[in-house]
């Protein structure tokens, strides 16, 4: 079957705009220069099905065919661009041979959940579990602390993840548990003015926290420091027995073994904790 005078009129139009556009912009062009090809390709793959189909002759004509062609086409239109598919390949291909830089994919934002929003749970909130919660579990399995409570710390220290540590030129610390960086840590650093509790009076002091290569890196260190510092040994144990008091005993263990100064630090934490507790009721 011949191409159209329709469709090769409207083909050579398409590879016209295209050299035009890529000569104004070459990097915006290069992804639709690949949903044109993936387009050809789709059409010749329906001309070839066609082709092998038998007819029946009666009521063939030029009319029809034009008709099917036509068809085809906008079948072929529809089926490109669609993610993972042969124009993303085509599209690679194509900035690696014009040394065009590929564009930095934005980090997917996980889907909010319909039963959390009715239950009134705030979107930052669902974001933050949702965005942390492999790697709380993955520090539960090693420490036996339940994952909603780790989950509950990391988002008191940082706020929901609103006021996470961050160095002087915005590099991000990726420290969500607010440990700071003892004498025996070899790692970066990071030095940021937080709030310290003497005598029960907040005053504001520069300390220096430790920085991590992800959040994953976070809640490892944080699950070495509960688990293999004989100061926070009997909160692991508090945290692990269960029961409906676990929470807060977790919470007031970590006060009294000195994890903060803040005098209010126990009820604090203990609140966020039956915030992510009945979160991840939902989620389940």
């Amino acid at each position: 079957m011949s191409s159209s005078p329709v469709s090769a009129n409207t083909d050579n139009r398409s590879i016209e705009a295209l050299r035009a556009a890529a000569a104004r912009d070459p990097k915006s062009s290069v992804r639709e220069a690949a949903k044109q090809f993936e387009a050809l390709f789709m059409q010749e793959v329906m001309k070839s099905m066609r082709s092998a189909t038998l007819s029946s002759g009666l009521l063939d004509n030029s009319a029809t065919q034009l008709g099917t062609e036509m068809l085809d086409t906008q079948f072929a239109q529809k089926m490109t661009g669609l993610p993972g598919g042969l124009s993303d390949a085509i599209t690679r291909q194509l900035q690696r041979q014009m040394g065009v830089s590929p564009d930095k994919a934005e980090p997917a934002k996980p889907a909010a959940l319909p039963s959390l929003t009715r239950k009134n749970v705030q979107p930052h909130v669902q974001d933050f579990i949702q965005k942390h919660d492999s790697a709380a579990k993955a520090a539960s399995s090693a420490t036996g602390i339940p994952a909603s409570f780790m989950l509950a710390q990391a988002a008191h220290e940082s706020g929901w993840g609103k006021r996470e540590i961050v160095a002087k030129d915005g590099t991000n610390s990726f420290n969500v548990f607010g440990i700071k960086a003892t004498p025996g840590w070899t790692g970066k650093t990071v030095d940021v003015q937080t709030t310290e509790y003497v005598d029960g009076k907040p005053q504001k002091v520069t300390a220096k926290f430790r920085a991590y290569a992800s959040y994953e890196e976070s809640f490892k260190d944080y699950a070495r420091l509960l688990g293999n510092n004989q100061r926070y040994a009997q909160v692991v144990a508090q945290a692990q027995a269960g029961g409906n008091a676990s929470a807060e005993r977790f919470a007031q263990g970590l006060q009294k073994a000195g994890y903060a100064t803040d005098p209010d630090y126990a009820s604090k934490l203990a609140r966020v904790i039956n915030t992510t507790v009945r979160v991840q009721r939902a989620m389940a």
